[in-house]
């Protein structure tokens, strides 16, 4: 198979991924069988599509051989153990089910019409600490590899391992209905639906150079799927605010990179190449959630992002709004990252050494996080201590995850000399 034909399987696979899961958990209530039926239709695609090409309807079609493989793994399970009374085993190996019809219909009454959504909501269910919530999630519906969960989470791959084993044996042992909850019942678990659509979307958003286009539909799965969230919730001025920041963010993805995978840094980036109809649907979104006087952390952020896109150019950029909107993030959500990022702001306002005493006592916190040692020795460096810096611009390039991110450090270690 060609690198080429292969990429272009892979992200055919990827993108219909939560409505194949979504489908299949509809009909067999298993989480772990929903997902290892997904995985070997996968393969057999991967075997198949080369020669005969994709099908017209990729989810459609994995769903189809998935449900057999999924059905053929549910008649072996009943050989092997004490077979079930009689209707209850035709009705779990029945294909056109009167139950199943019944509960489709139930869930579309109930304005809860996309599976994927319905898969969201159980993977994010309240029985489930709000850590395992997202990562369960984030594996799940948008199928990241343990280690790509583990480093959006500052945590080791085997404690991500864990952390989703056991949310996935949690599911099963509530056994949560897959049915849409009561209004209350939603309102409580869009905090970590939320938290868990911002990672999916940061793992796209954090791609760089020759993989952030193969990646940018991660951007977009998120942003779609934040649009769905506002339909449901039209009036949570939080999830306006999730929406814009996404947005926001996403408008600048042309301008980030240059031609050859570089980072380009915000204040260097040409504003000319950013989304502009991306941009004002962000901005009208933010202004109608500020109206609602309900401040969260999405929008904070929101109105963050909100001044860099309305600023024609960096000069023009309103740091010393920015610095207040971060000190308002770090009372509604402290976090060593926050204040980091806080301390660009104040770098910009009262120069390297203020903001290097805000980024010195988070060493110990952020010692694996990777922007945080490439701030600290810019700092440095400006300030003249190139000895430090270099330790600093050393330790962020041990901690590079793309090639773009270990080049740009590169260049400072180069301005050094």
């Amino acid at each position: 198979m060609k690198e080429e034909e292969a990429h272009r399987i892979g992200a055919t696979l990827t993108a219909a991924r939560p409505q194949a899961i979504a489908a299949l958990l509809r009909h067999f209530r298993d989480l772990d069988l929903a997902e290892e039926a997904f995985q070997e239709a996968s393969l057999r695609a991967l075997r198949t599509w080369p020669e005969k090409g994709p099908p017209r309807d990729a989810a459609a079609w994995l769903i189809f051989v998935g449900r057999n493989i999924a059905l053929d793994a549910v008649r072996r399970r009943a050989r092997q153990s004490e077979l079930p009374p009689e209707d209850v085993l035709a009705e779990a190996l029945s294909d056109t089910g009167d139950a199943e019809a019944a509960i489709v219909e139930r869930l579309d009454g109930a304005q809860y019409r996309d599976d994927v959504l319905r898969l969201l909501f159980i993977c994010c269910h309240p029985d489930l600490p709000a850590a395992q919530q997202i990562a369960l999630a984030l594996r799940i519906v948008s199928g990241l590899s343990v280690r790509q969960i583990a480093r959006a989470f500052l945590v080791s791959e085997a404690a991500m391992e864990q952390r989703i084993t056991r949310a996935k044996a949690r599911v099963a042992r509530a056994d949560v209905p897959f049915e849409a909850p009561g209004a209350v019942e939603r309102a409580q678990r869009l905090g970590g639906v939320a938290a868990m659509l911002y990672l999916v979307f940061n793992e796209g958003y954090s791609a760089a150079g020759d993989t952030s286009a193969a990646r940018e539909p991660l951007c977009e799965e998120a942003i779609r799927l934040a649009r769905l969230l506002l339909r449901l919730f039209p009036a949570e001025p939080e999830i306006m605010g999730l929406a814009t920041l996404m947005l926001l963010q996403h408008a600048r993805a042309g301008a980030r990179f240059d031609a050859a995978g570089a980072v380009i840094l915000l204040d260097r980036q040409d504003r000319r190449l950013w989304n502009r109809a991306m941009i004002a649907e962000g901005l009208a979104l933010l202004d109608k959630a500020l109206r609602h006087r309900r401040p969260g952390p999405y929008q904070v952020q929101a109105a963050i992002a909100a001044l860099h896109a309305r600023a024609p150019t960096p000069e023009a950029t309103d740091w010393g709004e920015i610095d207040l909107l971060y000190g308002t993030l770090e009372i509604l959500q402290p976090s060593p990252v926050v204040t980091l990022n806080r301390a660009v702001a104040v770098s910009k306002l009262r120069g390297p050494e203020a903001a290097l005493a805000l980024v010195e006592p988070l060493g110990e916190r952020l010692a694996g996080y990777f922007h945080y040692h490439g701030l600290r020795g810019a700092l440095l460096m400006q300030l003249g201590r190139t000895v430090e810096a270099r330790e600093g611009f050393l330790a962020a390039i041990g901690l590079a995850t793309t090639a773009a991110e270990a080049a740009h450090i590169r260049a400072h270690l180069d301005a050094l000399k």
